[in-house]
């Protein structure tokens, strides 16, 4: 028997839509990262509950239909993320993942593994200002139960 994809251990796009609305109601109302996300819009909520269903073994709308991982990674661009910004989003995402996740502490683990990995990219790509062109940064990402699917 194969195992379920973590999407489908998640609860897949419902679960995922009441992960990143509960997470970026923390961000929104939090001194330190909602300057972050001053240009906001409930858009975006939905636009990372795709890119999440991606990540995790759902369906590839995100590439399909929003631009795929160049656009992600653009979108992060002259942001200037700290690392105290960074660590404040993993609380903030930790805390959203223990309230609308299934109690499955391996799956919690595998997705908290995930975000501690892409906020280090995206805190590094933030850095860079808006124009610099990032090259190709191939596919976007799959996470399994084993961490980082290399292709």
């Amino acid at each position: 028997m194969t195992e379920q994809s973590l999407y489908q251990a998640i609860g897949g796009m419902d679960a995922l839509d009441r992960l990143t609305e509960t997470f970026y109601r923390a961000v929104l109302a939090d001194e330190l990262l909602a300057p972050v996300f001053k240009d906001f819009t409930p858009t975006h909520t939905r636009h990372v509950a795709v890119w999440l269903a991606e990540i995790f073994g759902g369906p590839d709308r995100f590439t399909g239909e929003l631009g795929g991982h160049q656009r992600l990674l653009r979108s992060h661009l002259g942001l200037a993320i700290t690392e105290e910004q960074r660590v404040r989003w993993m609380e903030l995402m930790g805390d959203a993942v223990a309230k609308e996740l299934p109690a499955d502490e391996r799956l919690r683990t595998r997705v908290i593994e995930y975000f501690d990995w892409g906020t280090r990219i995206a805190r590094d790509v933030s850095a860079d200002p808006v124009g610099t062109d990032l090259g190709d940064p191939g596919p976007t990402p799959r996470w399994s139960w084993d961490g980082l699917v290399r292709p």
